[in-house]
């Protein structure tokens, strides 16, 4: 079924849809009717005397100066060109068409005053392919995200490049592929299109949801390598979790009960010495449901951003009014950003220290970095540095944006969010998560593999077994690097977690 935008229900799982698996768009009928009233509010007042401003009146620190009407087409034209300054790589092609959905999300609200033939413009980029090319770094995130979205502006207008078909195309050509033609934009509809925070909504957005399925396996790992370690699985017992109640907690202990749940290991060492286990195992319910209640206010704010109105000036057709206000500013995105960095580099320490747990062998009893003949084979040894050093890099780019600023377009924007930096920051960590997660995996499957033939939880046991099934046991040194890549793709696949839940939460056949 086609996603049927109305600025109001738009869901981080559809924008996944779109943007990844090409799911097509279309307005809904509520939509049009608010869109048209809009518009028909913004004509009025570009046709008068009195100054609006973005209507016919110049931008920024130039909002005093009334333009005439024989220039409103050239003004919103000028507006794009000038604004498209921005630098470095393309964002990928999922992250442009995000931006790209979310754009048309907000001008289906109804609060833009651009005109429906603008809007279905984007739309139909989005369902037949055609995808702007959208530097990544240039926005401070003040009055949203001004150089991306106006890189995306210029192939409506026939200008800049878009991929189509995996070819990288001038934007008229690529909007003629695909039978598109260019439009000229109308009095406020430049500025309607550049003001707002899609572009770090987009990459944030898409982060997230990684960051969400790597929470999740984080608990997998874990679990894992307390069975690996032969830890106790005493600290996850629900009445330590009931005079605590912070819900991550809570839900990372039920989550780690139902991984381990008829466990033969555990009843292995019913009755060893072992008093306590270290905090990387003992305290994983209070460090990962940290991380998750930092990842849910991230949510739970993109949620609002998806369907909120980000122009300036907003139109309100019930009151006729249009007020030049700041929902363009990133603030809000900005420090959730920070948060979900911070929430996965705090899930990737702790899992070095259960690396490092798990290849020393004076912490785990077991051969010397995982490797059946220490000495002659390295095993895991420089897998765990590697997980050291993403850990290290991650800390360095934990430094939030939120708390930076720089004034910008002579002080009248002398507050800025940086939230496509926080965006940025937050997307380079979930890949480095990623891998640090994998490394983790690797390593508590070869530990798990010295404790055969007793056997795990029955979670931790569908894992080993998804795992053994794409990477074999490290009976000699091979390149790591080709089994972390591999086990990678087992993460992002949703194989892996598929079959974890599976097995978890499924009644038996």
């Amino acid at each position: 079924m086609p996603v049927a935008i109305d600025g109001n229900s738009l869901t981080l799982k559809q924008l996944r849809a779109v943007a990844t698996a090409s799911e097509k768009v279309s307005l809904a009928p509520s939509a049009a009717k608010a869109v048209d009233l809009a518009r028909t509010l913004v004509e009025r007042l570009a046709d008068a005397d009195a100054p609006t401003y973005g209507i016919n009146t110049g931008f920024g620190t130039l909002a005093e100066v009334r333009i005439e009407k024989k220039d409103l087409k050239t003004l919103q034209r000028n507006l794009i060109l000038s604004h498209a300054v921005g630098v470095g790589n393309p964002m990928s092609v999922p992250e442009a068409r995000a931006m790209l959905l979310l754009r048309a999300n907000v001008l289906a609200k109804g609060n833009s005053g651009v005109r429906r033939s603008t809007l279905d413009l984007l739309l139909e980029m989005l369902n037949r392919g055609v995808t702007p090319v959208i530097p990544e770094r240039g926005s401070v995130g003040a009055s949203g995200d001004l150089a991306p979205l106006a890189h995306l502006t210029l192939v409506v207008i026939g200008e800049g490049e878009a991929f189509v078909e995996g070819q990288r195309l001038p934007g008229r050509a690529a909007l003629e592929r695909v039978g598109l033609k260019a439009i000229e934009l109308e009095a406020k509809e430049g500025l309607t299109l550049v003001n707002g925070t899609q572009a770090m909504c987009s990459v944030g957005g898409l982060a997230l949801l990684k960051a969400l399925d790597l929470a999740e396996l984080f608990d997998v790992a874990g679990a894992m390598t307390v069975e690996g370690l032969l830890g106790s699985h005493k600290p996850f017992s629900p009445e330590v979790h009931v005079v605590r109640p912070h819900d991550g907690q809570r839900r990372v202990a039920e989550h780690l009960r139902a991984l381990l749940e008829a466990s033969a290991l555990v009843e292995s060492h019913a009755n060893c010495a072992k008093v306590q286990d270290p905090y990387s195992l003992r305290c994983i319910p209070q460090v990962h449901g940290a991380a998750l209640d930092g990842l849910n206010f991230c949510r739970r704010t993109l949620e609002v951003e998806l369907n909120a109105a980000t122009d300036n000036p907003l139109v309100f057709t019930d009151t006729g009014k249009v007020i030049s206000a700041g929902n363009f500013h990133g603030q809000p995105i900005s420090l959730a950003l920070d948060v979900l960095a911070m929430s996965l580099t705090q899930l990737m320490s702790i899992s070095e220290r259960r690396v490092e747990q798990l290849v020393n062998p004076a912490l785990s009893g077991l051969p010397a970095f995982l490797a059946p003949d220490s000495g002659l084979n390295s095993g895991f040894m420089i897998a765990q540095v590697t997980a050291a050093a993403l850990v290290v890099e991650s800390r360095v780019l934990s430094h939030p944006a939120s708390v930076d600023s720089i004034p910008s377009s002579a002080g009248r924007e002398d507050h800025v969010s940086m939230g496509m930096t926080a965006a940025l920051k937050g997307r380079a960590v979930t890949d480095h998560a990623t891998h640090g997660l994998a490394i983790e995996l690797l390593c508590a499957a070869q530990a798990l593999d010295f404790r055969a033939p007793v056997k795990p939880g029955r979670g931790v046991l569908a894992a080993h077994e998804v795992i053994r099934k794409a990477i074999p046991h490290h009976d000699k040194d091979r390149e790591l690097h080709r089994d972390v890549q591999a086990m990678v793709r087992l993460i992002e696949s949703g194989e892996l977690l598929g079959a974890v839940r599976r097995a978890c939460y499924e009644p038996a056949p």
